[in-house]
């Protein structure tokens, strides 16, 4: 695994989990819309808890939502990815920290440790893949509403929050596709242990072959056989 392109995605993946915390705190999911209108005296903005109210002179007031089950059926929804959302980032970033080589969680096994860093990839693709559906989701509603004509109750843009969590779905399929693609489960060859074999005396690795000490009777060409005679007679072994 590079260990490069992990911490890279770790760390867009970290800012992707932290916007979407921040995204979903924000009040200025949708804010009403002043087209038409000359004279402004209050604006209404509201995310997935609550609905507030400011007039000109910047006094707000904030009423939350009093039933989930009087909101809207894509609201809540909504709210359910979000959610799950910051959870898949949070299980993500844990196995990401086990997985990744830098680290010493989860031990030495690197073909182990591959596959968890794999799994937080996941965990991150499908955090980012929740906040994409309900950002887009809760904004398709809001341009519904804006275009239609006979639409008769307020109508509204989009606000910042759902361009922060735009933004942090994807950083997060950004860095889970990185954590997939640095994620190396090891080839045949890696996964084999190592057998050792002890050199064997007179192993030579070239292409040639060794010249082999003369023995005994052996005559070379051009040579003369000499008989040497022995310095010691049978007597002297007794």
């Amino acid at each position: 695994m590079n260990q490069i392109a992990e911490v890279l995605a770790l760390s867009l993946c970290f800012v992707g989990w932290i916007m979407v915390a921040i995204s979903l705190q924000d009040q200025y999911w949708k804010e009403s819309s002043n087209d038409g209108s000359v004279i402004t005296t209050s604006t209404i903005y509201e995310n997935l808890w609550m609905s507030c109210a400011s007039d000109s002179t910047g006094v707000y007031n904030c009423l939350d939502f009093p039933s989930m089950f009087s909101l809207p059926g894509y609201i809540q929804a909504c709210r359910a990815l979000m959610i799950t959302s910051i959870v898949l980032g949070s299980l993500g970033i844990v196995a990401a920290l086990v997985g990744m080589q830098c680290t010493k969680a989860g031990g030495e096994d690197y073909v182990l440790k591959g596959r968890i860093a794999g799994l937080g990839g996941m965990l991150f693709l499908l955090q980012g893949l929740c906040t994409m559906i309900s950002v887009s989701w809760y904004a398709y509603n809001i341009t519904q509403e804006f275009f239609d004509p006979f639409y008769p109750g307020t109508k509204y843009e989009i606000g910042e929050g759902l361009y922060i969590g735009w933004c942090s779905a994807t950083l997060a399929i950004c860095g889970g596709s990185c954590l997939l693609c640095s994620c190396k489960l090891g080839t045949p060859e890696e996964k084999l242990r190592y057998t050792y074999q002890p050199p064997t005396r007179g192993t030579v690795f070239s292409g040639h072959s060794a010249p082999q000490p003369p023995t005994r009777g052996t005559v070379f060409p051009g040579t003369s056989v000499s008989q040497t005679p022995s310095q010691y007679g049978r007597n002297a072994y007794v």
